[in-house]
């Protein structure tokens, strides 16, 4: 069977063209992004800041609840749910003492990390990460040009551009001081910029009480160690990373979001058009199919010899496929860390194994598409199935039906039930999507024939060649619907993450006007929490930082501010209950009402040093876009973040701010907005460039196959130029039954959305943007279905011309 099946792969190329391009390009998309989802899964920081420590000892990172829930008849089910602190407590002095005392230990270096900013003398500002000088032997650094910091003074990494007897100022939580650089280091770290300062500055500059970890050298072991303190966070070899500052290694929980998004999307898309490019191929030799069954092949037979068709093209695709998968995971990933959207160490890691499951997962659609478009012709009588490729048979109706109505219900309950003004909405809108272009797909012979035959009977009214051009796309249901639904999946896919991201990009500028209404001004920079007593008059000051709540059991991490106020706030978040007037906790309404909280109530808080405290909810925010979700007093954050300085202050008025930029309240709109915009415009344009070449193979594809229809249509006595225009006037039709279909899909989705946000409806938004990718989508509709039929048109000739 396999001699005969690459016997007819070779007499038969150009037929499998088309199957060979989607799926390299299935290859190609789903192993690229899922290399990206396998490298940030498996990203990790190094532990190259600890490398000469034995052990590294530091303290709890992360906040734990276990909850326990009767199951009845004396079970209990226990949960315990984890959230990592963006800081780290300050651990017990007399450790030192303990640790020097363990049998086996010969070193114990105290380890103080803090974040801290730096202005220098021409303005640049630069966040980098301070250490005392004792922890440099852990790595151990060394100074390159310049000596180590005495009092006063600082070595700085090479990446910061300084060098040795520049003046900076310094910015900590503690206050701002104006320090020399002594020297720059000789070694650099990817994760963060490293900056060290005399050991006697350390408390001064930190406000740590105590180191945040310690390094041992000896032969000490971890379990020796832990048994000596009584507590588990003990590390040793690549683990050693978990005793660093939690805010100076990378995150990557951000990246594993948007390259799970990434994921879905190429591996729907690819999987859509890889299933009806084959589908459609193998509906193309139904004739021949039949034909073998008339002398005396079996189903099963057949069955293999598709079977091993189909593996043998897809196989030769993953050649070329695999490689080019590492090339766009490559691509996608540079594109990201420019827009800061992934850590700046992220790297994409060739992973074999990922590669192959790529491929499997490319092979088992493409034999699965196969199969299913081959069923009715291989298990019919011969004679039937020969009929079946002179009239189309209308069979399967009831089973696409349902398929219809079952994903349709799919999306309406998604659309209709689960929030999508929530973080989690563009990912349910991105479903929703998918889940109605499968009722398209399951329903498009039906949808092709009721929309391609009132604009067939419109083409009809253009002249004999557009009366052909009608009757064939009326005959030729399942060819038109092959072409059309991947015109439709292009606009389905990529404008509602085109609009929905751009909609929301919107509503967040208007909040921040909103919120910034009443501001004539806005200083930002860097500033100690107490420069702020210098000031008067009406203001307000924001600390970013990051909370975690307890939501049912769950420790939940959210985006959130420290804020004071001068004599009024000058910052409006749009109250919609109670108030917030610089003491309690206020919450946006999304947190509120996925919480259940209500004004009064007593909500437990960790702020990121693990300091736990419970604040009465005094006010619920409507203007959360853009902003965070929490709001707590500065003073509390300021001396529980690891960071914990004001970086904004909206202000009425004149005011004086010493190191901060002051532009006008307006100024801060675009630059967060039109990075998420960003972002989201890397995948739509992953999306469209996979799907603009899937839709002109399937053309080809289509085109190709009716070369004996159209040479007995000139030797019926049809002009090249009458067929062009004919098939000209057929790409019109199937072009715009796509558009149609795909502007159906998003309409439906882009409301739902669009209501969820702050209901109102809007069927339409950004109407330049939408426009250009409709007409994009348009022109290459129009030009995929003319041009190769122009090519097949070339080759046709009627018997006796030459």
């Amino acid at each position: 069977m396999t001699g005969l099946a690459l016997a007819t792969v070779r007499s038969r190329l150009a037929a499998f063209v088309g199957t060979f391009v989607a799926a390299l390009l299935a290859v190609a998309l789903i192993g690229g992004a899922a290399l990206l989802l396998f490298s940030v899964l498996t990203a990790a920081p190094t532990t190259h800041r600890f490398d000469a420590a034995d052990v590294m000892v530091g303290g709890d990172r992360q906040i734990s609840l276990t909850t326990v829930k009767d199951k009845g008849k004396g079970k209990q089910k226990t949960k315990t749910k984890t959230e990592r602190l963006a800081g780290a407590p300050a651990l017990p002095p007399s450790w030192a003492s303990a640790l020097a005392k363990v049998d086996g230990v010969t070193q114990v270096t105290p380890d103080h990390s803090f974040p801290l900013t730096m202005v220098t003398a021409d303005g640049r500002t630069a966040a980098a990460v301070g250490h005392g000088w004792a922890s440099a032997a852990l790595m151990p650094f060394t100074v390159a040009t310049g000596a180590v910091p005495a009092a006063g003074q600082l070595a700085v990494d090479p990446s910061l551009g300084l060098r040795a007897g520049d003046r900076v100022q310094v910015v900590t939580r503690t206050g701002d001081r104006d320090m020399v650089v002594s020297g720059v280091l000789a070694q650099r770290l990817a994760e963060q910029q490293a900056v060290f300062v005399a050991d006697a500055d350390v408390a001064a500059l930190s406000g740590l009480p105590g180191p945040t970890a310690y390094g041992v050298r000896g032969t000490a072991s971890k379990t020796t160690i832990a048994q000596a303190l009584g507590i588990d966070t003990v590390y040793t070899g690549p683990d050693k990373v978990n005793a660093d500052l939690p805010s100076a290694l990378p995150d990557y929980i951000g990246a594993i979001s948007i390259f799970g998004f990434v994921i879905g999307i190429t591996t729907f898309a690819t999987v859509f058009v890889l299933t009806g490019t084959v589908a459609l191929t193998v509906r193309q030799r139904l004739r021949e199919l039949a034909l073998l069954r008339a002398t005396g092949a079996t189903p099963r037979q057949l069955w293999r010899l598709l079977g091993v068709e189909t593996l043998l093209v897809a196989l030769a695709a993953a050649v070329p496929g695999a490689p080019l998968a590492v090339v766009v995971a490559q691509v996608i990933a540079a594109r990201f860390r420019e827009l800061g959207a992934v850590p700046a160490p992220f790297a994409v890691r060739v992973n074999v194994a990922v590669l192959l499951a790529a491929t499997a997962v490319t092979l088992l659609v493409a034999l699965a598409s196969a199969r299913l478009a081959a069923r009715r012709a291989i298990r019919i009588a011969p004679a039937q199935a020969l009929q079946d490729t002179v009239v189309e048979a209308r069979t399967g109706w009831f089973v696409r039906t349902v398929l219809a109505l079952t994903a349709t219900l799919g999306a309406i309950v998604i659309l209709a039930v689960v929030p999508l003004d929530g973080p989690f909405g563009m990912g349910m809108t991105f479903i929703s999507s998918a889940l109605l272009l499968c009722a398209v797909a399951a329903a498009g012979p039906l949808l092709v024939r009721l929309l391609g035959g009132l604009l067939s009977r419109a083409a009809g009214l253009t002249g004999i060649t557009g009366w052909l051009a009608g009757a064939f796309t009326r005959a030729e249901n399942r060819r038109v619907t092959s072409v059309a639904v991947p015109l439709a999946l292009m606009v389905a896919i990529n404008a509602p993450m085109l609009l929905n991201s751009a909609l929301s990009g919107e509503l967040a500028k208007e909040q921040e006007r909103a919120r910034t209404a009443a501001a004539t001004s806005v200083a930002t920079g860097a500033l100690p929490l107490s420069a702020l007593r210098q000031l008067s008059g009406d203001y307000s000051a924001t600390l970013p930082t990051r909370l975690i709540v307890d939501e049912g059991g769950k420790p939940e991490d959210y985006a959130a501010y420290g804020m004071q106020i001068g004599v009024r706030t000058v910052l409006d978040l749009g109250f919609s209950a109670g108030d917030w007037q610089g003491e309690g906790l206020a919450a946006s309404a999304y947190l509120a009402r996925a919480n259940g909280w209500q004004v009064g109530d007593a909500v437990d808080v960790w702020l990121p040093d693990g300091y736990a405290t419970q604040l009465p909810l005094t006010g619920i925010f409507e203007y959360s876009r853009g902003f965070g979700d929490l709001i707590a007093p500065a003073r509390l954050v300021a001396e529980h973040d690891p960071r914990g300085v004001v970086t904004s202050i909206a202000y009425q008025g004149d005011l004086t701010i010493p190191g901060m930029r002051v532009t006008p309240a307006q100024a801060q709109l675009a630059g967060d907005a039109d990075e998420r915009q960003g972002a989201w415009e890397i995948m739509i344009a992953v999306s469209l460039g996979f799907t603009a070449i899937a839709v002109l193979n399937t053309f080809a594809v289509a085109a190709a196959a009716r070369r004996s229809q159209l040479a007995q249509l000139r030797l019926l006595g049809a002009t090249p130029r009458q067929l062009r225009r004919m098939t000209a006037r057929e790409a019109v039709v199937a072009t715009t039954v796509g558009l149609l279909l795909g502007i159906t899909v998003t309409t439906v989705v882009v409301a739902a959305f669009s209501t969820a946000q702050d209901g109102t409806l809007r069927l339409i938004v950004d109407p330049a943007a939408y426009a250009r990718l409709l007409a994009a989508v348009g022109v290459l509709g129009l030009a995929a279905g003319t041009l190769p039929a122009r090519l097949v048109l070339r080759s046709v000739r009627p018997v006796g011309e030459r």
